[in-house]
């Protein structure tokens, strides 16, 4: 293994993340500089860890996201849960230039966080289906059906690309520390 890098994660309040990132030429995605920087974000996002990072996160206004949602990640939930929410494992993948269409209004309502507004959640209304044509890492074209969890990972991440956060459409009034919603919401729900 090789010196693993981990870049900063800048939070809410930085230019970066409410700028609309600019696209990346297939030259530029092949470019070494970008190859690492997706090495990096890889290992940054592991390390948080997190289920998506987008290039403005990182400080860098690019139309770049990874995702990956790893089983491990969804232990503390209940099968019940996990099929409420509409959750499964997801492997990693970079999704670049994405084009976002939703298949279904956005009506499933569920608690989400964000790496770049540290400690907090709330509840923010997705659509369930998404189709995502985007380029992946080899600048190669990729079209991605989406449900669920993973629409909802996609449709943040690329809202992100947009420089909008998860507050700006989230339901008045849900925000909570994570802490809190443990405590209190999940108590409440199960």
């Amino acid at each position: 293994m090789g010196h693993r890098v981990l870049l900063k994660i800048v939070e809410v309040g930085h230019p970066a993340l409410r700028k609309v990132a600019r696209l990346l030429t297939p030259e530029e995605i092949l470019s070494p500089e970008i190859q690492t920087m997706i090495v990096h974000m890889r290992d940054t996002m592991r390390d948080a860890p997190g289920v998506g990072l987008a290039a403005p996160q990182v400080g860098e206004s690019l139309q770049l996201t990874v995702i990956e949602d790893k089983v491990e990640y969804q232990k503390g939930l209940t099968e019940a849960q996990l099929q409420e929410i509409q959750r499964s494992a997801v492997d990693f993948h970079v999704v670049i230039n994405p084009q976002i269409e939703l298949l279904s209004p956005p009506e499933a309502v569920f608690f989400e966080g964000c790496l770049s507004i540290p400690r907090l959640m709330a509840a923010v209304p997705r659509s369930r289906s998404v189709r995502v044509t985007c380029l992946d890492e080899h600048a190669q074209p990729r079209v991605i059906e989406a449900e669920g969890w993973y629409a909802r990972i996609l449709q943040h991440e690329i809202d992100h690309l947009q420089g909008r956060l998860y507050t700006d459409v989230m339901q008045p009034g849900t925000l909570t520390t994570i802490e809190n919603y443990q405590r209190h919401r999940l108590k409440a729900a199960s």
